[in-house]
């Protein structure tokens, strides 16, 4: 039972390397039973979701069932969190603190300081997409501004915050910057217990779970924080791209795995320079803060393993290759699973010839040392941004009557890569197979192969051709053939053209580089081996433009347009690109999107089902009229949470006046179980917990933004 106290409002001072730091309604908390273990575990069977996937293996699942499929229907708000994010401080002469509404914070960072804000990019609070923990009743997340939180978990109430105020340092890195996905918990079994989260600005920071204050053993001059950019190549505080946005960041939470504290980045993308900051990931000691090691994604010497991967020794400028989503590990085996990005440019490899390791790699890592144990590149040398977008699931199988420690990854492309996580061999053969060649872009040498699965199936749609064009009616079809008329298509892997008038209009390409699988990933079912997969099914259009010298460009093209004109297509509404078809139909056969159950143990699919109905597009006026199949489009880029019968999930669409609702489907048959209305659309991957013999689903949702907790009635 916890024991909660409520203390008063508390300042914490400024120092000379931190900005001040405002907490409000510190609490103390009663510890729970001490561990026997040497390192911090994590286990969801005592209703609490201590890691950002409820455990390190990257599961999402709890074995509570008071919530089922009989009642879940039934379930209500139980309280709302509105974001703290919009009421802030701002840093004043001498140490004070200015109060403020963030629009009346931001107008005056902007107008004081514009050199550190990018256009159309102030700091917003809307995109709430943490996940939160919950420890002894008590959940902990983080903002989009890089603010901690701890709140009650069965009231709501705000117990303390925690602002490091990353926000007057600029605008963060990526293209969707005011954004954070979680934070982690550690304890030493004892008295001590603590919260880690990334900032905007690339500090780790490190609070007391019980009063949100700075960990005094943390970092340097007692601040809590460490700066994560410190010794990596071409990472420099403060310096700004050509978009007038910081060029490192940590986005995603970090994982504990033994005492070590690791975590990715997020760097700059849009690159108009082949050199970049190489994504490394990085370990720190969880008591101390001291650096542990750091994994080269991109070699830093010529003597490092993968250098000969690197043509033209392209390896001493180029950059990202970073783990930007979340990561897994294992106890047990002592290993991280790193799950990387592309490395600069995305879609133009002409100044990094070769196949580029480790970007686009599965990689275990010794937790202790930093030394890779083994790894899988699943595209080399990349050209699609098919980057491994979310964490591993780990899982122990039996294939054919033997017993695999396994990891399970899925991609963008719709793969599902299935390996023994202990020595990284296959479960079912990878094959390497030839992929279309002739592209246009100047300088490029493709790789003649790609590695596919031989097992599981792809769990959605893979390249575009003729066939793949919608058909509703024989009018609409005609519609799709003259929208694609001009434009190269092809399977999985076609090369990306350059628009050449009279000749190609550019490569439409499916999956889209946000990827069939998105960043929050598969849940897996510890009891059964069954993956949980939601997918998306869209073609994209990569365009290109030439960079202006003058911005310090020194690469012949990247992708988008430039400022100027993305501005302006934004303001327009005209941004997107690409064969469109008329009045907003979709461009190919449905489902658009769907959930896919796949059993581990066999590699086969056990049912997949379309998420939603579809309404915006069932509802279009040459598409009402006609008998159509459940179409799928409802999917979000939100995750999965499985609990002991149910496969909770969020849709856009279908609630009781059409609006979002949260989905209970039977995890044995797919079934849609029941639904409840969301008051906002979800922004989060939920979880569940239980305090007291009551369970909760939680999530971080718009409308404000907040963070909603639902319930069964008393």
């Amino acid at each position: 039972m916890k024991q909660l106290k409520l203390e008063g409002l508390i300042l914490i001072m400024t120092n000379q390397w931190i900005r001040p730091a405002i907490f409000v309604l510190t609490l103390s908390v009663v510890s729970s039973t001490a561990h026997a273990q040497p390192w911090q575990t994590y286990d969801t069977s005592n209703g609490e979701w201590r890691s950002y996937a409820g455990d390190i293996r990257g599961t999402k699942y709890s074995p509570l069932d008071q919530i089922d499929g009989s009642n879940f229907s039934d379930l209500e708000v139980a309280w709302e969190w509105l974001s703290v994010d919009n009421s802030v401080s701002r840093s004043t002469p001498g140490g004070g603190e200015w109060w403020a509404p963030l629009s009346t914070i931001v107008d005056s960072l902007v107008t004081d300081t514009p050199d550190l804000y990018r256009s159309s990019q102030p700091p917003i609070a809307s995109r709430l997409q943490a996940t939160p923990l919950m420890v002894n009743g008590v959940l902990y997340f983080n903002t989009p501004l890089s603010q901690g939180v701890a709140v009650d978990a069965v009231t709501g109430q705000t117990l303390w915050v925690f602002n490091p105020k990353s926000y007057e340092d600029g605008t963060p890195t990526m293209s969707a910057p005011w954004s954070q996905r979680g934070v982690a918990y550690w304890t030493d079994g004892a008295d001590d217990e603590r919260i880690y989260w990334g900032t905007g600005n690339g500090y780790l920071v490190c609070v007391s779970a019980k009063t949100g204050q700075p960990c005094a053993d943390f970092g340097p001059n007692g601040s809590g924080m460490v700066d994560t950019m410190a010794g990596v190549p071409r990472a420099v505080r403060g310096e700004r791209d050509y978009l007038n946005a910081l060029t490192w960041g940590v986005h995603s939470p970090p994982i504990v795995v033994r005492d070590k504290v690791i975590h990715g980045s997020h760097v700059a993308d849009r690159r108009i320079t082949k050199e970049a900051i190489p994504g490394w990931v990085r370990a720190w000691d969880a008591r101390t803060g001291e650096h542990s090691w750091d994994f080269h994604t991109v070699p830093n010497s010529a003597d490092e393993y993968g250098v000969d991967t690197w043509g033209n020794d392209s390896w001493r400028y180029s950059g990202n290759g970073n783990v930007w989503s979340m990561l897994a590990g294992d106890n047990e085996l002592g290993h991280v699973y790193l799950p990387t990005g592309t490395v600069t440019n995305d879609y133009v490899g002409a100044d990094r010839p070769g196949d580029n390791l480790f970007s686009e790699s599965i990689i275990a890592v010794d937790v202790e040392t930093g030394q890779r144990q083994w790894h899988f590149q699943a595209v080399h040398h990349g050209l699609w941004d098919y980057d491994f977008p979310t964490h591993s699931n780990l899982i122990d199988i039996t294939v054919d009557g033997r017993d695999i420690k396994a990891l399970a990854q899925v991609s963008k492309q719709g793969f599902v890569y299935v390996f023994d996580r202990e020595t990284g061999d296959p479960v079912w053969p990878i094959e390497e197979r030839p992929v279309p060649q002739n592209s246009n872009m100047p300088g490029e040498v493709l790789s003649p192969t790609q590695p596919f699965p031989t097992k599981p199936a792809a769990f959605d749609y893979q390249g575009v051709t003729i066939d793949d064009l919608v058909d509703f009616t024989p009018e609409i079809r005609a519609m799709a053939l003259e929208a694609v008329d001009g434009w190269r298509l092809g399977p999985l892997f076609t090369p990306l053209d350059l628009p050449v008038e009279g000749v190609t209009k550019g490569t439409v390409m499916r999956p889209p580089p946000g990827g069939t699988a998105g960043w929050s990933g598969a849940a897996v079912d510890p009891e059964t081996g069954i993956l949980y997969i939601p997918s998306y099914n869209q073609p994209a259009v990569v365009a290109f433009y030439a960079p202006d010298t003058a911005l310090g460009a020194t690469v012949g093209y990247t992708h988008g347009a430039d400022e100027a004109r993305r501005l302006e297509q934004i303001r327009a509404g005209t941004f997107r690109s690409g064969p469109l078809m008329p009045q907003g139909l979709p461009l190919v056969k449905p489902p658009y999107s769907r959930m896919s159950a796949l059993d581990l143990n066999t590699g086969e699919y056990v049912w997949q089902v379309p998420t939603g109905n579809g309404d915006r597009f069932r509802n279009h006026p040459r598409l009402r009229d006609l008998n159509l199949p459940p179409l799928g489009g409802d999917g979000t880029r939100t995750g999965v949470v499985l609990t002991k019968t149910l496969v909770i999930y969020n849709l856009s669409a279908g609630g009781t006046n059409g609006g979002p609702r949260m989905v209970a489907y039977d995890k044995a048959t797919g079934e849609e179980l029941g639904s409840v209305d969301l008051p906002s659309g979800a922004l989060g991957t939920p979880m569940t917990y239980m305090v007291d013999g009551k369970q909760y689903v939680a999530l971080g949702i718009g409308g404000g933004p907040r963070m909603v907790a639902f319930a069964l009635p008393d």
